[in-house]
């Protein structure tokens, strides 16, 4: 039997090797993510426009702010990886942080994972699909209620857009959308839009991170539709495409980062509100989980030897600066 399932996963293996889209992952993006480490040498070591900021104090986070008491954070695919280690570290912080995830089961093994490590912890989590409008909807009315039964101030100073998934194959969601744009591009356009006006009511300045993906430099090119927005545009292809999908629901919510900065600054209700993109890089999470685990095994192992691969502990450091660099409003 254990022969039997080598000689299955060693085919199927062989067969995800001979797909174009595997190679489009191994060397588009490989070339993608050097590029980009290229791109911020050169800013910080040669460009005059270059700026570094330090981080801003993170009183605002403490419970001894009079104004809410602990600042509310909502963090996204908080189950595991990057967004747990930014749950910890953000309750370590003081924080009171709002774990949103689809595995209750999962979230439940966070929540006691940062209490055991943090006594005076102040986490709460919420079972949420975001490639669900119905289930973000369910999220907000819930958070709200929690809000108001916790007699916490009916606001939120943070919201980081944190989930995303790899999807090898076409799904479709009830609202009839490609599951991989969904989560990770429609579902966090929902969540934010829907969490605006609790933003808005933060008596302090209050921030969304949305964390995007250095491969949105691979898309060539994008016709807007109402198809192509969707992704029911894929599914007429005769294979997914679902390395130039990843792509493309990131270049989505990187242009999403852009068009609401611009329009919070705008906005006089908006005033307190920024927003700011964070990109991670290549972090050991678990969304390559449906790729074969060799393959997924050797993309890690040969990120590793080239000093690319993060763990999840120092990935987080982009997202942390994105948290707490000084507000940039304005259009």
């Amino acid at each position: 039997m254990r022969d039997f399932s080598c000689k299955m996963g060693l085919m199927e293996a062989l067969s995800f090797l001979c797909k174009a889209q595997f190679w489009r992952m191994a060397v588009c993006w490989t070339l993608s993510l050097i590029l980009s480490y290229l791109q911020l040498f050169s800013q910080i070591h040669f460009s005059r426009k270059s700026k570094l900021h330090d981080r801003c104090s993170s009183k605002s986070s403490s419970s001894s702010n009079a104004a809410i008491g602990k600042s509310i954070c909502i963090i996204t695919g908080a189950t595991s990886g990057l967004g747990a280690a930014v749950s910890y570290a953000l309750a370590k912080e003081g924080y009171c942080v709002i774990l949103a995830g689809r595995s209750l089961h999962s979230l439940s093994k966070v929540v006691s994972e940062i209490k055991e490590q943090i006594d005076d912890a102040c986490v709460k989590a919420f079972q949420v699909d975001l490639s669900s409008c119905k289930s973000i909807l369910s999220f907000k009315h819930s958070l709200q209620q929690w809000l108001l039964d916790s007699d916490l101030h009916c606001s939120v100073q943070l919201l980081i857009n944190n989930a995303g998934i790899l999807a090898t194959s076409y799904r479709i969601t009830k609202e009839q959308c490609d599951q991989m744009v969904s989560t990770n591009y429609i579902g966090p356009f929902c969540l934010t839009k829907l969490l605006l006006p609790l933003l808005e009511l933060s008596p302090i300045p209050s921030r969304v991170v949305n964390v995007t993906s250095f491969t949105h430099r691979n898309v060539s090119s994008m016709e807007v539709t109402r198809e192509t927005i969707s992704g029911q545009w894929f599914s007429k292809l005769s294979s997914y495409p679902f390395a130039h999908v990843y792509e493309y629901s990131k270049l989505c919510l990187l242009l999403f980062t852009y068009e609401l900065h611009r329009q919070v600054g705008l906005a006089e209700k908006s005033h307190s509100v920024s927003v700011i993109a964070a990109d991670p890089g290549v972090v050991k999470t678990n969304i390559m989980r449906e790729i074969p685990s060799s393959l997924s095994w050797l993309a890690f192992f040969v990120l590793k030897l080239l000093g690319l691969l993060q763990s999840p502990e120092v990935g987080i450091s982009s997202v942390l600066d994105a948290v707490h660099a000084p507000p940039i409003l304005g259009s």
